[in-house]
């Protein structure tokens, strides 16, 4: 493998790369001798299938892969070599006009795969002198206030939810069955069986965790809602529709206690 590195700008760079083809093809036929030991077909034995078919069914997809790999082996052996810091992913393209085909290269045909990679690399950045210079340090100083809204912060995140023997309220973890429809007519994405979501965190329409908050587990219910004109689904969007609703479970929040076990966590 050869490579050289050109300077296009202060931070851009490229570099042309060429990979003899003897390599290309010795892993290519390696890579099908291997694909040959365990490929099954109708009328051959296990591992007995001819190379010429072999080679037939899976010669372009693995000529694909070597090429793709080779390439970037090239190019990371390339920017190690030149000791380049590289920032972001390099724009490859071959060198020559027609790329590599997926059958071998035939008499006269070029015997390396040349390509290019267009990049940039991170600024190299020298401190000065920094002797005589002031610096200020800053001071933070944290609050119990500020602790407890962290811990709280970190219980909520721990939340676990129990079953509740009572009607639905804001923070409750709900589960229900639902079907909405339009002038009689059910609607896609209308429709959801054990479907569960916290009241309170606005995830569903406004009157539909209304209708929901209130229930109990085992009651149902029948509510008209209209979706928004602004509504993300456009076919529903501004319409009026009835949902029968069904309350599954009901589950209150139930958040870790500060302890020894939570300090581990």
């Amino acid at each position: 493998m050869a490579a050289n590195v050109e300077t296009l700008g202060t931070l851009e760079r490229r570099v042309s790369m060429s990979v003899p083809m003897s390599e290309i093809e010795s892993q290519v036929d390696a890579r099908l001798k291997k694909l040959a030991r365990d490929m099954k077909m109708p009328g051959f034995r296990p591992g007995k299938v001819p190379m010429k078919i072999v080679a037939a069914t899976y010669g372009q997809q693995v000529r694909s892969e070597v090429l793709g790999d080779a390439v970037q082996k090239a190019f990371t052996q390339a920017v190690r070599d030149a000791n380049l810091k590289v920032a972001g992913y390099p724009k490859i393209e071959p060198k020559k006009k027609d790329e590599p085909q997926a059958d071998p290269p035939a008499e006269g045909a070029p015997q390396a795969l040349e390509f290019s990679a267009t990049f940039e690399i991170y600024p190299e950045v020298k401190v000065g002198d920094l002797t005589g210079k002031e610096v200020e340090r800053p001071q933070v100083s944290v609050t119990d206030a500020e602790v407890e809204k962290t811990l709280e912060i970190l219980r909520k995140q721990r939340v676990r939810y129990v079953p509740a023997e009572r009607a639905a309220q804001d923070g409750d973890r709900v589960t229900v069955d639902f079907e909405g429809s339009i002038d009689g007519t059910p609607f896609s994405g209308g429709k959801a069986e054990d479907f569960a979501f916290v009241l309170g965190e606005k995830r569903m329409l406004p009157e539909f965790e209304a209708a929901a908050s209130g229930m109990k587990a085992g009651e149902r219910k029948r509510f008209e809602l209209k979706f928004p004109d602004d509504y993300q689904g456009k076919e529903v969007a501004g319409k009026q529709a009835a949902f029968d609703l069904t309350m599954k479970k009901v589950e209150s929040p139930e958040l870790p206690p500060l302890d020894a076990e939570f300090a581990k966590q």
